[in-house]
């Protein structure tokens, strides 16, 4: 998790789902999420992330800041985020060129793999939302992942989990964490009592909604706190849309 520091103190709400379950949610297989993948650094366990073809996956650009590029593989097919499926390794990470760190906003990069994912029941490419397009409020949506049970718990789960959220209001959202914050690259889903959300650990995850991915996790105050639904990089958005399929195959 990134601590509060520095500029990002000024958003004292601010807090990356950064190492990985979700919170009331339930177990999936990998077969009912072929796209999903576990994102390592240095063979371990770092966020989530989503085949968008065979050489492609996206993740949020935090996951892949700061760090050195060369030591990222991704693990596909597998419910497991510690075994099973295929381990594949990154060869380019391309991080939006306006990522904002403390904002978190543009808060997406493309991963390209090193060898092609052949594709199977439990390895699927996932259907990326239509520029400009906007989903009702209440629209019903699942996300993804290995993460914490709870906020602060241990990290990872080892079986891959799942949790369903509907949409909520920008203006909902906005009020919550602050009009600067929530931008136009943003989307939020949640409950208003809280008690199910992605949580630390799932950043970089699929956000989808009738098989289609609208969102990257991103963001949110702690994990499934009442009256913080969870924030997402928006696929729809033109310059998060351009970015991912400027990469693609």
């Amino acid at each position: 998790m990134i601590h509060q520091t520095g500029e990002l103190s000024r958003f004292p709400h601010i807090l990356p789902k950064f190492d990985g379950r979700i919170v009331g949610g339930y177990e999936v297989e990998i077969e009912d999420f072929p796209y999903q993948l576990a994102l390592l650094h240095v063979g371990k366990p770092l966020c989530g992330a989503s085949i968008v073809s065979s050489k492609t996956a996206i993740t949020a650009a935090h996951c892949t800041h700061d760090r050195i590029q060369t030591n990222y593989s991704v693990r596909a097919g597998s419910s497991f985020i510690e075994s099973g499926g295929i381990v594949i390794d990154v060869n380019e990470v391309h991080e939006h060129p306006k990522f904002d760190r403390y904002l978190l906003d543009y808060d997406v990069s493309v991963l390209k793999l090193a060898e092609p994912l052949v594709f199977s029941p439990f390895i699927q490419p996932v259907k990326l939302d239509e520029k400009g397009r906007e989903l009702e409020p209440g629209h019903m949506c699942t996300v993804s992942g290995w993460g914490t049970l709870s906020w602060g718990g241990s990290f990872p789960t080892k079986k891959l989990q799942a949790v369903d959220v509907p949409k909520v209001l920008d203006m909902v959202c906005r009020n919550a964490y602050g009009h600067k914050k929530v931008t136009n690259r943003m989307i939020c889903h949640g409950y208003g009592d809280g008690g199910k959300d992605a949580c630390q650990g799932d950043s970089g995850g699929p956000l989808v909604c009738d098989g289609v991915q609208i969102g990257i996790v991103s963001f949110g105050n702690r994990c499934a706190v009442k009256g913080y639904p969870g924030v997402y990089s928006k696929i729809s958005e033109e310059s998060i849309h351009d970015h991912i399929t400027k990469f693609l195959d």
